[in-house]
């Protein structure tokens, strides 16, 4: 079984870059407190690195 993260968006998309939205969206997150739990790649390690001012991020197991 591989590595998740667990994923929290803690702030509004309102105001930011459509990049940034997209990359919420392709996250899985769509509202302020939803929690999503994601592999642990590169790939979705660099969508949290862009968006890291929207999201809290814990490790799971």
């Amino acid at each position: 079984m591989s590595a998740t993260i667990r994923v929290t968006q803690v702030r509004s998309t309102i105001g930011v870059l459509e990049k940034h939205k997209a990359t919420m969206r392709g996250l899985g997150l769509r509202r302020i407190n939803h929690t999503v739990e994601l592999e642990d790649t590169p790939a979705v390690r660099g969508m949290i690195n862009k968006v890291n001012y929207l999201v809290r991020v814990e490790g799971a197991q």
